[in-house]
């Protein structure tokens, strides 16, 4: 089964208000950008990545988790993340009941997502280097 409709059945299993937000979150994200790419991994958490990981989605019974991979590396001028700040790479939304997904400004953390997947790791990837062929042995 392709990723896509993994997620589609996740989130229609999710049958109160974490359900619409996880539908609203994944809409919105898919929004951000069309070479977006759904994947479905680690037991069944729907990821999110266009030139590396962007964010990776969980439900749990209080909460709905959104977390960004390189999050400490984005600016947040909407103050979206409320998760996560122990580290020094990731940081995450997490929405309760009754929370509203401001679309605007997620939508704009993942283009900024974007941005530095396809400058900062694009710049600190290892370069493919060509093998070197084995000198030719000399007949005698």
């Amino acid at each position: 089964m392709n990723p896509s409709k993994q997620i589609d059945e996740l989130i229609a299993e999710i049958t109160d208000w974490r359900g619409k937000t996880f539908a609203t979150i994944r809409k919105t994200i898919l929004a951000a950008d069309p070479e977006i790419v759904e994947e479905f991994k680690w037991m069944g958490s729907p990821l999110w990545s266009r030139d590396g990981m962007i964010a990776v989605a969980n439900a749990f019974k209080a909460k709905v988790n959104v977390t960004f991979a390189y999050g400490a590396k984005l600016p947040d001028p909407d103050k979206l993340f409320n998760s996560g700040f122990g580290g020094n790479t990731r940081r995450a939304i997490d929405f309760f009941e009754g929370d509203k997904v401001n679309e605007r400004a997620l939508k704009a953390l993942v283009r900024a997502a974007i941005d530095y997947n396809q400058t900062s790791l694009k710049k600190n990837a290892p370069k493919a280097t060509k093998a070197k062929a084995a000198p030719k042995s000399k007949k005698k």
